[in-house]
């Protein structure tokens, strides 16, 4: 394959701190640019589809504003017994999940969008990873929740956190847990025709 000798501009079409600071361990500083999609409007029962479309819808409304750019959209959400997860709306709702959580199997899905301006071209993907919950007495549950961590988390819980404590064992990649799947990244980007390491920040 071919790869394309200059790199467009770098946005993050999130404000996620979590996906900023992963893009930035391997070398990429992006623009940030939050899309503030409404993720209200996106209604489905399946979770794969879901996160896809929520990825893509946020990467498409950022897109226009950056033309000759690659913008990232990308969306997690946690099913766990049949039940699609994602942020708690407040800290009882928070409880209660980790109360069904607790010493269960989930399986995470976060999609990712890649919009290239440049080249007209959008590729949406998705990565899975099966996550194990320990088991969990409830003070030890609201005292992760007052720690405020798991109300700003997709599956309420942050594995690069405090949540890590509580996470037994992960089949599949880490870094898609956190938000963003660091394995599918690369191969996004090859697909368009770019080596991951022309993005480096020097």
């Amino acid at each position: 394959m071919s790869y394309s000798s200059s790199s467009p501009n770098f946005i993050l079409a999130s404000a996620s701190q979590a996906r900023r600071q992963l893009l930035q361990k391997i070398g990429i500083n992006p623009f940030i640019c939050p899309s503030n999609f409404d993720e209200s409007q996106i209604i489905s029962n399946n979770p794969l589809e879901l996160v896809q479309t929520l990825a893509r819808s946020k990467a498409e409304i950022v897109a226009p504003k950056f033309p000759e750019s690659l913008v990232l959209g990308c969306d997690s959400v946690l099913l766990i017994q049949g039940q699609i997860y994602g942020k708690p709306d407040c800290p009882q709702e928070a409880i209660a999940r980790w109360q069904t959580m607790q010493g269960q199997q989930g399986t995470l899905y976060t999609g990712h969008a890649i919009i290239d301006g440049k080249q007209h071209q959008t590729l949406v993907r998705c990565g899975i990873t099966q996550v194990y919950f320990a088991q969990l007495d409830l003070p030890t549950i609201e005292a992760y929740v007052n720690s405020g961590e798991p109300l700003n988390c997709a599956g309420c819980f942050a594995l690069e956190g405090k949540g890590g404590l509580f996470i037994e064992k992960i089949e599949g990649c880490h870094s898609n847990v956190i938000g963003l799947s660091l394995p599918l990244f690369r191969q996004m980007l090859q697909d368009l025709g770019y080596q991951v390491t022309q993005f480096w920040i020097n």
